[in-house]
């Protein structure tokens, strides 16, 4: 009789178990980490790419990733940060192929910069507490105002402020400047701000 493996939150030795099972072809227990991890990886791929058509696609590109390397998944961290951080460089990947076709699309139109370095100086640090919501009303206002963002603050803003990456991280996982995520960071609290004040 077969004992049916379920995720319990801590649990390392029932995540590698679940997860040997999956890796070697068990669709019902890869099922089960899809069911475990899919909501918060679709809430992570809107966050950052402001379009919840987009989210869904990602996500499916996500567990795909996920199926394809689970088996490289060795359990020195847990399951959620692998799949997380998986969810992260894969969406970056995204946006940077994004990027790059929409240059080739406009390329006789101008581009601006967006590095802010200058503003930064001298600016009040706007806390992350300052922009939570107090209500059911003004979280869908600050999900709505997040997804408005230009794509290098929001993708720094929820990296920093959403998921608790340190500047070098990002920088690291950007390709850009820890300066410019610093600058970036500060546009997108300061364009949060006044989008909920309106």
């Amino acid at each position: 009789m077969n004992a049916r493996l379920e995720l319990v939150p801590n649990d390392r030795d029932g995540e590698l178990a679940l997860v040997r099972l999956a890796s070697s072809g068990d669709e019902s227990a890869f099922e089960r980490l899809y069911r475990a991890h899919s909501a918060r990886v679709f809430a992570l791929c809107l966050r950052m790419s402001g379009s919840r058509e987009r989210a869904t696609e990602l996500t499916q590109d996500v567990f795909v990733h996920v199926w394809q390397r689970l088996s490289t998944w060795r359990g020195d961290s847990a399951l959620a940060s692998w799949i997380y951080r998986l969810t992260v460089n894969l969406v970056l990947s995204n946006v940077r192929g994004d990027q790059r076709r929409q240059k080739h699309e406009m390329a006789d139109e101008p581009t601006t910069d967006s590095g802010q370095g200058a503003e930064e100086q001298g600016a009040r640090r706007i806390d992350s507490a300052s922009v939570r919501p107090a209500s059911v009303h003004e979280a869908n206002d600050l999900e709505r105002a997040i997804a408005a963002l230009p794509p290098g603050a929001r993708t720094v803003f929820v990296l920093h402020d959403v998921e608790g990456y340190q500047h070098n991280e990002i920088a690291t996982m950007t390709g850009t400047a820890e300066g410019t995520c610093r600058a970036q960071l500060h546009r997108a609290r300061k364009l949060l701000i006044e989008a909920l004040e309106r």
